[in-house]
Protein backbone atom coordinates (compact mmCIF):
# COMPACT_ATOMS: atom_id res chain seq x y z
CA UNK A 1 0.00 0.00 0.00
CA UNK A 2 1.48 3.32 -1.09
CA UNK A 3 -0.66 5.63 1.04
CA UNK A 4 0.72 6.31 4.55
CA UNK A 5 -0.45 8.22 7.60
CA UNK A 6 2.10 10.96 6.88
CA UNK A 7 0.37 11.60 3.57
CA UNK A 8 -2.99 12.00 5.27
CA UNK A 9 -1.51 14.38 7.84
CA UNK A 10 -0.05 16.41 5.00
CA UNK A 11 -3.47 16.79 3.35
CA UNK A 12 -5.02 18.04 6.57
CA UNK A 13 -2.19 20.52 7.13
CA UNK A 14 -2.36 21.90 3.58
CA UNK A 15 -6.14 22.25 3.74
CA UNK A 16 -6.04 24.02 7.08
CA UNK A 17 -3.12 26.36 6.31
CA UNK A 18 -3.84 27.02 2.64
CA UNK A 19 -0.20 26.86 1.51
CA UNK A 20 2.66 24.41 1.17
CA UNK A 21 5.02 26.69 3.11
CA UNK A 22 2.82 26.97 6.20
CA UNK A 23 1.85 23.30 6.03
CA UNK A 24 5.52 22.26 5.82
CA UNK A 25 6.30 24.43 8.86
CA UNK A 26 3.48 22.78 10.84
CA UNK A 27 4.68 19.31 9.83
CA UNK A 28 8.35 20.14 10.58
CA UNK A 29 9.30 19.48 6.96
CA UNK A 30 11.00 21.58 4.31
CA UNK A 31 8.69 22.93 1.64
CA UNK A 32 10.67 20.95 -0.92
CA UNK A 33 10.15 17.68 0.97
CA UNK A 34 6.39 18.30 1.27
CA UNK A 35 6.13 19.21 -2.41
CA UNK A 36 8.02 16.03 -3.33
CA UNK A 37 5.63 13.98 -1.20
CA UNK A 38 2.56 15.42 -2.96
CA UNK A 39 4.08 14.92 -6.42
CA UNK A 40 4.84 11.29 -5.57
CA UNK A 41 1.18 10.76 -4.67
CA UNK A 42 0.03 12.40 -7.89
CA UNK A 43 2.32 10.17 -9.92
CA UNK A 44 1.06 7.09 -8.10
CA UNK A 45 -2.63 7.95 -8.59
CA UNK A 46 -2.00 9.49 -12.03
CA UNK A 47 -4.09 12.58 -11.36
CA UNK A 48 -3.59 16.03 -9.80
CA UNK A 49 -4.54 16.40 -6.14
CA UNK A 50 -4.21 20.22 -5.87
CA UNK A 51 -5.11 23.24 -7.98
CA UNK A 52 -1.74 24.94 -7.79
CA UNK A 53 -2.85 28.13 -9.52
CA UNK A 54 -5.30 28.97 -6.73
CA UNK A 55 -4.48 30.90 -3.58
CA UNK A 56 -5.03 29.62 -1.01
CA UNK A 57 -4.15 26.19 -2.35
CA UNK A 58 -7.28 24.17 -3.22
CA UNK A 59 -7.84 20.44 -3.47
CA UNK A 60 -9.06 18.72 -6.59
CA UNK A 61 -11.97 16.26 -6.23
CA UNK A 62 -9.40 13.44 -5.95
CA UNK A 63 -7.51 15.35 -3.31
CA UNK A 64 -10.73 15.96 -1.38
CA UNK A 65 -11.34 12.22 -1.23
CA UNK A 66 -7.98 11.77 0.44
CA UNK A 67 -8.78 14.63 2.82
CA UNK A 68 -12.07 12.97 3.75
CA UNK A 69 -10.19 9.74 4.40
CA UNK A 70 -7.69 11.61 6.57
CA UNK A 71 -10.45 13.15 8.68
CA UNK A 72 -12.02 9.73 9.21
CA UNK A 73 -8.83 7.83 9.97
CA UNK A 74 -6.51 10.21 11.82
CA UNK A 75 -8.71 10.90 14.87
CA UNK A 76 -9.04 7.17 15.51
CA UNK A 77 -5.30 6.63 15.09
CA UNK A 78 -4.47 9.53 17.40
CA UNK A 79 -6.93 8.34 20.03
CA UNK A 80 -5.53 4.80 19.92
CA UNK A 81 -1.96 6.09 20.13
CA UNK A 82 -2.87 8.20 23.16
CA UNK A 83 -4.57 5.24 24.82
CA UNK A 84 -1.58 2.98 24.19
CA UNK A 85 0.83 5.57 25.60
CA UNK A 86 -1.41 6.02 28.62
CA UNK A 87 -1.55 2.25 29.12
CA UNK A 88 2.23 2.02 28.79
CA UNK A 89 2.54 4.57 31.60
CA UNK A 90 0.10 2.51 33.69
CA UNK A 91 -2.48 5.30 33.72
CA UNK A 92 -5.22 3.35 31.96
CA UNK A 93 -6.09 -0.22 31.17
CA UNK A 94 -8.56 -2.97 31.96
CA UNK A 95 -9.26 -4.45 35.37
CA UNK A 96 -11.73 -7.32 35.09
CA UNK A 97 -11.93 -9.03 38.45
CA UNK A 98 -13.05 -12.56 39.28
CA UNK A 99 -13.89 -13.55 42.84
CA UNK A 100 -13.44 -17.00 44.34
CA UNK A 101 -15.24 -16.11 47.57
CA UNK A 102 -18.82 -14.83 47.72
CA UNK A 103 -18.09 -12.97 50.95
CA UNK A 104 -15.51 -10.80 49.20
CA UNK A 105 -18.28 -8.61 47.83
CA UNK A 106 -18.72 -7.22 51.34
CA UNK A 107 -15.45 -5.29 51.19
CA UNK A 108 -14.71 -5.23 47.44
CA UNK A 109 -17.66 -3.14 46.22
CA UNK A 110 -16.85 -0.09 48.38
CA UNK A 111 -13.20 -0.39 47.32
CA UNK A 112 -14.21 -0.39 43.64
CA UNK A 113 -16.43 2.67 44.12
CA UNK A 114 -13.42 4.59 45.42
CA UNK A 115 -11.13 3.11 42.76
CA UNK A 116 -13.37 4.25 39.91
CA UNK A 117 -13.23 7.80 41.25
CA UNK A 118 -9.44 7.78 41.38
CA UNK A 119 -8.86 5.90 38.10
CA UNK A 120 -11.65 6.84 35.66
CA UNK A 121 -9.60 5.73 32.63
CA UNK A 122 -9.48 2.11 33.81
CA UNK A 123 -12.23 -0.22 32.59
CA UNK A 124 -13.42 -1.97 35.75
CA UNK A 125 -15.76 -4.95 35.83
CA UNK A 126 -16.55 -7.96 38.01
CA UNK A 127 -16.75 -11.12 35.94
CA UNK A 128 -19.18 -13.52 37.54
CA UNK A 129 -19.10 -16.17 34.81
CA UNK A 130 -15.70 -17.48 35.91
CA UNK A 131 -16.15 -16.93 39.64
CA UNK A 132 -15.55 -20.56 40.63
CA UNK A 133 -12.71 -21.48 38.26
CA UNK A 134 -11.00 -18.17 37.60
CA UNK A 135 -7.30 -19.05 37.48
CA UNK A 136 -7.41 -20.46 33.91
CA UNK A 137 -9.30 -17.31 32.89
CA UNK A 138 -6.52 -15.21 34.43
CA UNK A 139 -3.89 -17.19 32.55
CA UNK A 140 -5.60 -16.84 29.17
CA UNK A 141 -6.50 -13.15 29.57
CA UNK A 142 -10.20 -13.55 30.25
CA UNK A 143 -9.83 -11.66 33.54
CA UNK A 144 -7.05 -9.48 34.94
CA UNK A 145 -7.19 -10.08 38.69
CA UNK A 146 -8.57 -12.83 40.89
CA UNK A 147 -9.49 -12.40 44.55
CA UNK A 148 -8.53 -15.71 46.16
CA UNK A 149 -7.52 -17.28 49.46
CA UNK A 150 -5.82 -20.23 47.74
CA UNK A 151 -2.48 -19.29 46.14
CA UNK A 152 -1.06 -21.67 43.55
CA UNK A 153 2.44 -21.86 42.13
CA UNK A 154 2.63 -20.71 38.50
CA UNK A 155 5.54 -19.05 36.73
CA UNK A 156 3.31 -16.50 34.96
CA UNK A 157 1.20 -15.55 38.00
CA UNK A 158 1.86 -13.77 41.26
CA UNK A 159 -0.34 -13.80 44.37
CA UNK A 160 -0.15 -10.46 46.17
CA UNK A 161 -1.30 -10.65 49.82
CA UNK A 162 -4.05 -8.16 50.63
CA UNK A 163 -4.91 -8.86 54.26
CA UNK A 164 -5.26 -11.58 56.86
CA UNK A 165 -8.61 -12.67 58.26
CA UNK A 166 -10.14 -15.10 60.72
CA UNK A 167 -12.88 -17.55 59.76
CA UNK A 168 -15.53 -17.55 62.50
CA UNK A 169 -18.47 -19.76 63.41
CA UNK A 170 -21.56 -17.56 63.18
CA UNK A 171 -24.38 -18.33 65.62
CA UNK A 172 -27.76 -17.03 66.71
CA UNK A 173 -27.48 -14.99 69.92
CA UNK A 174 -29.14 -17.73 72.01
CA UNK A 175 -27.49 -20.73 70.31
CA UNK A 176 -26.20 -23.35 72.79
CA UNK A 177 -22.69 -23.11 71.32
CA UNK A 178 -22.40 -19.52 72.54
CA UNK A 179 -21.74 -21.07 75.94
CA UNK A 180 -18.45 -22.42 74.53
CA UNK A 181 -15.26 -20.37 74.26
CA UNK A 182 -14.57 -21.95 70.87
CA UNK A 183 -16.08 -24.68 68.70
CA UNK A 184 -14.59 -28.09 68.02
CA UNK A 185 -15.35 -29.98 64.79
CA UNK A 186 -17.58 -32.40 66.73
CA UNK A 187 -19.80 -29.48 67.76
CA UNK A 188 -21.02 -29.18 64.16
CA UNK A 189 -21.96 -32.86 63.79
CA UNK A 190 -25.56 -32.16 64.80
CA UNK A 191 -25.83 -28.75 63.11
CA UNK A 192 -27.19 -27.51 59.80
CA UNK A 193 -24.26 -25.76 58.11
CA UNK A 194 -25.26 -22.92 55.79
CA UNK A 195 -22.73 -22.28 53.02
CA UNK A 196 -22.39 -20.64 49.66
CA UNK A 197 -23.05 -22.92 46.64
CA UNK A 198 -19.39 -23.81 46.24
CA UNK A 199 -17.59 -27.13 45.92
CA UNK A 200 -16.47 -28.45 49.29
CA UNK A 201 -12.84 -28.44 48.28
CA UNK A 202 -13.07 -24.66 48.05
CA UNK A 203 -14.57 -24.22 51.52
CA UNK A 204 -12.07 -24.00 54.38
CA UNK A 205 -14.63 -25.14 56.93
CA UNK A 206 -14.62 -28.55 55.23
CA UNK A 207 -11.04 -29.01 54.06
CA UNK A 208 -9.33 -27.41 57.08
CA UNK A 209 -11.74 -28.02 59.96
CA UNK A 210 -14.32 -30.78 59.51
CA UNK A 211 -12.73 -33.30 57.13
CA UNK A 212 -9.41 -33.62 59.00
CA UNK A 213 -11.47 -34.57 62.08
CA UNK A 214 -13.70 -36.94 60.10
CA UNK A 215 -16.81 -34.91 60.96
CA UNK A 216 -19.85 -34.36 58.73
CA UNK A 217 -22.52 -31.78 59.62
CA UNK A 218 -26.08 -33.08 60.07
CA UNK A 219 -27.18 -31.10 57.00
CA UNK A 220 -25.71 -28.64 54.50
CA UNK A 221 -27.87 -25.83 53.19
CA UNK A 222 -26.67 -23.52 50.42
CA UNK A 223 -27.55 -19.98 49.41
CA UNK A 224 -25.92 -17.38 47.16
CA UNK A 225 -26.32 -14.25 49.28
CA UNK A 226 -24.43 -13.33 52.41
CA UNK A 227 -27.42 -11.37 53.72
CA UNK A 228 -29.62 -14.47 53.46
CA UNK A 229 -27.03 -16.58 55.30
CA UNK A 230 -26.98 -14.07 58.13
CA UNK A 231 -30.79 -13.99 58.28
CA UNK A 232 -31.02 -17.78 58.38
CA UNK A 233 -28.48 -17.98 61.18
CA UNK A 234 -30.24 -15.24 63.16
CA UNK A 235 -33.51 -17.17 62.70
CA UNK A 236 -31.90 -20.31 64.16
CA UNK A 237 -32.09 -22.21 60.87
CA UNK A 238 -28.45 -23.24 61.08
CA UNK A 239 -24.89 -22.02 61.62
CA UNK A 240 -22.35 -20.64 59.18
CA UNK A 241 -18.63 -20.03 58.86
CA UNK A 242 -17.73 -16.61 57.48
CA UNK A 243 -14.69 -14.32 57.47
CA UNK A 244 -14.48 -11.76 60.24
CA UNK A 245 -15.06 -8.74 57.99
CA UNK A 246 -18.53 -10.02 57.09
CA UNK A 247 -19.81 -10.36 60.64
CA UNK A 248 -18.24 -7.36 62.38
CA UNK A 249 -21.30 -5.17 62.04
CA UNK A 250 -23.96 -7.79 62.96
CA UNK A 251 -21.90 -8.73 66.02
CA UNK A 252 -21.43 -5.08 66.98
CA UNK A 253 -25.19 -4.61 66.72
CA UNK A 254 -25.64 -7.73 68.90
CA UNK A 255 -27.70 -9.47 66.20
CA UNK A 256 -25.37 -12.48 66.00
CA UNK A 257 -22.62 -14.17 67.96
CA UNK A 258 -19.36 -15.68 66.76
CA UNK A 259 -16.91 -18.22 68.10
CA UNK A 260 -13.44 -19.30 66.99
CA UNK A 261 -13.02 -22.56 65.10
CA UNK A 262 -10.81 -24.63 67.36
CA UNK A 263 -8.71 -23.51 70.29
CA UNK A 264 -6.24 -21.67 68.05
CA UNK A 265 -8.78 -20.34 65.58
CA UNK A 266 -8.74 -20.70 61.81
CA UNK A 267 -6.97 -17.94 59.91
CA UNK A 268 -6.29 -17.21 56.28
CA UNK A 269 -4.92 -14.61 53.89
CA UNK A 270 -6.75 -13.01 51.01
CA UNK A 271 -4.71 -12.54 47.84
CA UNK A 272 -4.95 -10.73 44.56
CA UNK A 273 -3.75 -13.06 41.80
CA UNK A 274 -2.19 -11.24 38.83
CA UNK A 275 -0.28 -11.97 35.68
CA UNK A 276 3.40 -11.20 36.31
CA UNK A 277 3.58 -8.92 33.26
CA UNK A 278 0.73 -6.74 34.60
CA UNK A 279 2.06 -6.38 38.13
CA UNK A 280 4.12 -3.15 37.61
CA UNK A 281 1.23 -1.15 36.08
CA UNK A 282 0.37 1.91 38.14
CA UNK A 283 -3.36 1.21 38.04
CA UNK A 284 -2.77 -2.33 39.34
CA UNK A 285 -0.58 -1.12 42.17
CA UNK A 286 -3.18 1.52 43.02
CA UNK A 287 -5.88 -1.13 43.38
CA UNK A 288 -3.68 -3.24 45.65
CA UNK A 289 -2.88 -0.24 47.83
CA UNK A 290 -6.53 0.78 48.06
CA UNK A 291 -7.66 -2.75 48.98
CA UNK A 292 -5.01 -3.03 51.68
CA UNK A 293 -5.82 0.41 53.04
CA UNK A 294 -9.55 -0.40 53.23
CA UNK A 295 -8.76 -3.56 55.19
CA UNK A 296 -6.46 -1.72 57.59
CA UNK A 297 -9.11 0.93 58.30
CA UNK A 298 -11.88 -1.57 58.98
CA UNK A 299 -12.87 -1.75 62.67
CA UNK A 300 -11.61 -4.83 64.50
Amino acid sequence: MFLELRHLRSFVAIEETGSLARAAERLHLTQSALSHQIKALERYYEMPLFLRSSKPLKLTPAGRKLLELARRVLPGVEQTEAELKSAARGESGRLHIAIECHACFEWLLPVLDRYREDWPEVEVDIRLGVSFDPIPALQNGGVDLVISSDPVAHKDLVFEPLFDYQALLVLARNHPLTAREYADPEDLANQTLITYPVERRRLDVFNRFLQPAGVEPAEVRQTELTAIILQLVAGQRGVAVLPDWVVREPVRQRRLSVRALGRDGMFGTLYAALRVIDRPAAYIQAFLALARDAASRAPR
